[in-house]
């Protein structure tokens, strides 16, 4: 049975005693209730993890950090996933998945079609409720690096940034199938793959990536749903690809 894993936003090293954060030793305490003695894992997203020994006094814990362990499970390449801000709450999902999944990380995307439209303090809460989605994400499938979750924003604004590899967009009527256009490009060490928001990208947003290069592609002859079509991309590219 493997260890319990925590995610701890500090600096770690071997051999520290270190008095946990209130909302970490809660978690281990009463929502978990390990003991004194118990064995965890924490890791600060920096790479590798500690194994460490708990240590409780009063109701203030500890933990006695043994010697770091480099273990990662990241692929083999980065995978981004530009994501259509859906509707809801289906974002916690995809960012959640994304994690398992392996992807570096989730951008998303204010599309002319998204539902939902964030600013101000309602962004701010909204992006610190998906960064620590992430976090426990991590902590369950035994990632010790954070998946990055960035700020959302608009297609045009994302466009004018520096690409995370080759951009793909997925669209069901594309004519080019993902995996024919995997087949005829060397191995890439990043991709970006793009899906958009319930009702799709905007002509006027298809324009746009067009122009900036991004590749059209489809993945089957099927619709999938904006929270079902990028994790399904984030699986078959990391399949056609050989990443695990």
């Amino acid at each position: 049975m493997s260890l319990p894993r925590f995610y701890c936003d500090t600096p770690l090293a071997a051999g520290q005693r270190l008095a946990l954060p209130p909302a970490l030793a809660h978690h281990a305490l009463r929502v978990l209730r390990l003991r004194e003695g118990a064995g965890i894992v924490l890791f600060n997203g920096q790479g590798g993890e500690y194994p460490a020994q708990l240590e409780v006094e009063g109701k203030q814990a500890y933990a006695q950090l043994g010697a770091h362990d480099p273990r990662e499970a990241e692929l083999p390449g980065r995978l981004w996933l530009a994501q259509g801000l859906p509707s809801g709450d289906k974002m916690d999902w995809v960012v959640e998945k994304a994690v398992e999944l392996g992807a570096a990380g989730v951008a998303p995307i204010a599309a002319q079609r998204s539902v939902l439209q964030l600013s101000g303090p309602r962004l701010e809460k909204r992006l610190a409720h998906w960064q620590r989605i992430a976090e426990s994400a991590s902590e369950q499938c035994g990632r010790n690096r954070l998946m990055a979750v960035e700020p959302p924003q608009s297609l045009r604004a994302w466009l004018a940034l520096p690409a995370q590899g080759v951009r793909i967009m997925a669209h069901p009527d594309a004519e080019l199938h993902l995996s024919d256009w995997l087949k005829t490009q060397p191995t890439p060490e990043a991709l970006t793959l793009m899906v958009g928001p319930e009702g799709g990208w905007s002509p006027e947003e298809m324009t746009l990536a067009q122009a900036a290069g991004v590749q059209t592609v489809r993945l089957g002859p099927r619709v999938l749903r904006t929270e079902t079509a990028g994790l399904a991309l984030l699986a078959s590219v990391s399949a056609w690809l050989g990443w695990h």
